[in-house]
């Protein structure tokens, strides 16, 4: 049996952020206040939605554990800004992000917070996912070698948040509020992967617990803004601006970084013909901005081989290079 009274110093703050996620809202929120861990307050937040997401939202008023509800009389454009909203007004030692459309089994907070507490260094704790269609249809599913892990954040970084994103749902993961105000808060300039920037700065500023524990459900579906995203290429852009900054701040190497831009390349063209005209042509002038530092002409060669669609900015990019080591 839970206890559902009113914490006064909670532990963990649940952030519910939502936009017209009324289809899904109620069983998010239950699932949040069924949990077997119940040292938390829940602060919901709602970004102007147009559909009833709001009188799902008040019939919870009441709850002992909803500590706060704000509604924005102006869509902040990005859910990002309203993360740093609920984060000012979070009472918690942990941060857990409750994505309004994802569910979770009742263990979850219960798992994430014994991992955060396992180290004390530890910044961010994790769980794995389901990814789910409708209600009901698998699509795929998360996993982790071990049950249990926890890595240096700079290890992380490079083998999870690189090449791949281990946390690609915020709802997966919990983490320490202090060191919020230590991080660089450029995350919110983007629509699409301001989350990937987000837990890159906070991996560095500690180690990453990792549980191999299915525990969340993160649901796709057609209000589903990443998947808006991906099938417009949109997406490209800001992970060409997310690795950018990782390797000029230091986070990771040359190397991982021309991995990680290749990666971004092949998805590319993997998928241009879906693109518009415009996507395309701003993908190409944004290729331009790409470091090659470091690169012989030979791996320069090789890296932009097939990317056809660009031949006079290789030509360029291979006279300044060619023009650099004759220099030096």
């Amino acid at each position: 049996m839970v206890n559902l009274s009113i914490t006064q110093n909670p532990k963990v703050s649940v952030i519910i952020p939502n936009y017209n996620h009324s289809p899904f809202l109620s069983k998010r929120i239950d699932s949040v206040l069924c949990q077997t861990y119940q040292d938390f307050e829940v602060i919901i937040l709602d970004d102007c939605s147009t559909d009833s997401s709001k009188e799902i939202i008040e019939s919870y008023k009441n709850h002992p554990k909803i500590t706060k509800i704000v509604y924005n009389d102006v869509n902040s454009g990005t859910t990002f800004k309203q993360w740093d909203k609920g984060i000012s007004l979070a009472s918690g030692e942990y941060i857990w992000f409750a994505e309004s459309d994802d569910w979770c089994e009742n263990s979850l907070l219960e798992c994430l917070v014994t991992g955060i507490e396992s180290h004390k260094d530890c910044s961010i704790s994790y769980c794995q996912s389901y990814c789910v269609e409708g209600d009901n249809k698998l699509r795929w599913t998360s996993h982790h070698e071990y049950l249990s892990e926890v890595m240096d954040g700079s290890e992380y970084i490079e083998k999870y948040l690189v090449l791949k994103v281990g946390i690609f749902n915020a709802s997966m993961a919990l983490w320490r509020k202090s060191l919020y105000e230590k991080i660089d808060k450029d995350y919110m300039s983007y629509k699409f992967s301001g989350d990937w920037r987000f837990w890159v700065e906070l991996a560095n500023r500690g180690k990453v617990h990792i549980s191999g524990k299915v525990l969340n459900y993160f649901r796709n579906h057609n209000l589903d803004v990443s998947g808006k995203m991906y099938s417009s290429g949109l997406n490209n852009f800001e992970e060409f601006s997310v690795l950018h900054s990782l390797l000029n701040k230091n986070y990771i190497e040359v190397r991982q970084y021309h991995k990680g831009i290749k990666q971004i390349l092949r998805k590319y063209f993997n998928n241009k013909q879906n693109f518009t005209p415009k996507v395309r042509a701003e993908f190409e002038r944004e290729f331009k901005n790409i470091q090659f530092s470091n690169l012989s002409i030979s791996s320069f060669i090789l890296f932009c081989r097939n990317f056809y669609f660009m031949k006079s900015q290789l030509k360029r990019a291979l006279y300044e290079l060619n023009l650099r080591k004759r220099i030096a």
